[in-house]
């Protein structure tokens, strides 16, 4: 996230396997509500989308 759109990034202890992905409170990408990680380049495709 920082190289390509400099923004800095934080990972955030959860559990109970959640993968969740927002910007500035925006939700990018939810593996609890797709019921999957992201392919490759699916997170930095949806950031881009919102910036």
């Amino acid at each position: 996230m920082k190289e390509r759109f400099d923004l800095d990034s934080e990972l955030v202890d959860g559990s109970g396997g959640v993968f969740e992905v927002a910007l500035d409170g925006r939700p990018v990408f939810s593996k609890k509500q797709l019921g999957r990680f992201p392919d490759n380049g699916e997170v930095e495709t949806a950031v881009a989308d919102l910036l």
